[in-house]
């Protein structure tokens, strides 16, 4: 028997007794050395990077696969990867990249220009072969790429229909996660439960809600990583997650509730926070029922009373949000925006003259999901803000993976509003993804809501094809001051990430793309 398999062997038999023991977890649990255990907060939906959306899932393939650029370590700057280096021309639209020679897919693979062409045109082009191994809801990403094109076979080139301000810093995002053509080939439609790219770690197993085990690439090119193994384990509910960390069943916990930090106090843990472009919100349904009118709308911005989620359940641990976009991006952020005020009597009268009084809402909550927070208790203290002004509320609550099946394709015929959380890397994605009309969920888009503002679609547009920041940021928070009046979300909360790791694992920061990177972390 190799080492590897006797490691493997030991190591799920660790993950399988700390899973029989969920429930109550006493006993000190120890994993072998150089093997981290990271608890997750759900199962994964695929490990295809064009066809997910969640941060849980990307934590996951930021270690197995590479895109042409990534975020330099610490920051949301973009520099090299899969490319050496790249040109733009003079207005904006062509990108030309030099590939990095010498990398080689987990398959065995080869990495050159022909795979760069196969993943957009798999995602972009409704008659690749394969482009039904999708669906690729976050290809919104790349929707100004007219063509891509092999130069030579370490030369790709990428034409836009316009210039494209976010285009590098999206190639960075899991969406430009570059998967090798020939796992795409060989599994089809199968690819997300079989990943093959060129990452630190190389794909073993799913084995379904129980664990996702990568081992380390000894031949990376970017040096092999420390740990030898990383297994991902979805422990949905927060507290059993907990009770994990502290036995030892788990090294790495993420999204840790507020209210349980003060349990890794010592040192035995180490708690990590970082600032991140997050914004926590309730999706409205603008185009029927209360929320069609937009002094309803605003009422419930007034009605709930953020200070007290965000001090009381939140544990301080997030700030108030002003609007649609998060003040991590300074320079775009508008700081003249003041949160909308807790003032139930104002939503009181704003309801009874829209003639809402009593009006039944259906408030979709999930049970946890990336940079959700703590969903249930927020959820449970805005229906009781929504009740005291008049609304009867019926909450329905879902998993996080069935939640998004509920929201996503819009709330139209279902519910009046729905939690919702986005972490994004450029202003422009959230409101373009969720807010433009041409997001609508029939378009292919994430506007669940059916928000509709002409002026926002003609500053958003414009803001993306600005090439001057300093226009861009000018178009994105006179943007901001719109939606905040039309009010076709409650803004909630900003929150701060965080994770704790045991006393056994060195070298681990948390990033603001919200992105586990764990290349250089060790475990003794």
């Amino acid at each position: 028997m190799k080492p590897t398999e006797l490691t493997r062997r030991t190591l799920l038999a660790t993950v399988a007794a700390t899973t029989l023991g969920l429930g109550a977890v006493t006993v000190q649990a120890q994993s072998p050395e150089n093997v981290l255990i990271v608890g997750q907060i759900a199962e994964p939906k695929a490990l295809d990077p064009a066809a997910v959306t969640a941060v849980n899932d990307f934590r996951i393939l930021m270690n197995v696969f590479d895109g042409l650029v990534r975020y330099k370590d610490g920051t949301l700057e973009v520099e090299p990867a899969l490319a050496t280096d790249w040109t733009i021309s003079d207005d904006g639209t062509v990108y030309t990249f030099a590939l990095r020679d010498g990398v080689m897919f987990h398959d065995g693979s080869g990495f050159n220009a022909d795979a760069v062409k196969y993943n957009f045109d798999r995602m972009l082009d409704e008659s690749h072969p394969q482009h039904g191994t999708g669906p690729f809801p976050l290809s919104f990403f790349f929707s100004a790429v007219s063509s891509v094109d092999v130069i030579d076979p370490m030369t790709v080139q990428f034409t836009l229909n316009a210039p494209y301000a976010p285009f590098l810093s999206n190639l960075a995002y899991p969406t430009g996660l570059i998967v090798s053509p020939a796992s795409v080939e060989m599994h089809g439609s199968d690819v997300g439960r079989n990943p093959s790219g060129t990452g630190a770690f190389k794909f073993v197993e799913w084995r379904s809600n129980e664990a996702v085990v990568v081992e380390a690439n000894p031949d990376y090119w970017d040096g092999a990583p420390e740990l030898q193994t990383v297994v991902f384990r979805p422990i949905t509910d927060a507290n059993t997650r907990t009770a994990e960390m502290l036995a030892g069943g788990i090294d790495l916990m993420v999204e840790v509730p507020p209210v349980s930090l003060s349990e890794f106090q010592g040192d035995a843990f180490t708690v990590h926070e970082q600032a991140g472009p997050h914004v926590w919100f309730l999706i409205l349904n603008a185009k029927e029922g209360p929320f069609a009118d937009v002094r309803v709308r605003q009422a419930a911005n007034y009605a709930i009373n953020k200070e007290a989620i965000v001090n009381d359940v939140l544990e301080g641990t997030a700030a108030v949000a002003a609007g649609p976009t998060p003040p991590a991006f300074a320079w775009a952020y508008n700081e003249s925006l003041e949160p909308y005020p807790y003032d139930p009597e104002k939503a009181r009268a704003m309801i009874a003259e829209a003639g809402a009084d009593g009006a039944e809402l259906t408030f979709y909550v999930t049970e946890g999901g990336s940079g959700m927070l703590d969903p249930v208790a927020m959820g449970t203290a805005i229906q009781a803000d929504l009740e005291a002004v008049g609304f009867e509320v019926t909450i329905e609550t879902y998993e996080w993976n069935t939640f998004l099946g509920q929201v996503n394709p819009g709330l139209e015929g279902k519910a009046d509003m729905a939690e919702m959380a986005w972490m994004t890397n450029d202003p422009d994605t959230l409101p373009f993804l969720a807010l433009r009309t041409g997001a609508w969920p029939d378009k292919g888009g994430f506007n669940s809501g059916y928000y509709s503002n002409p002026e926002v679609d003609r500053l958003l547009e414009a803001a993306r094809a600005a090439t001057d920041q300093n226009e861009r940021a000018l178009l994105y928070q006179e943007m901001q001051t719109i939606v905040q009046e039309d009010a076709p979300w409650v803004f909630v909360a900003n929150w701060k990430q965080n994770a704790v790791t045991s006393d056994r694992v060195g070298n681990f920061s948390l990033q603001p793309s919200f992105f586990l990177l764990l290349d250089e972390v060790t475990k003794n």
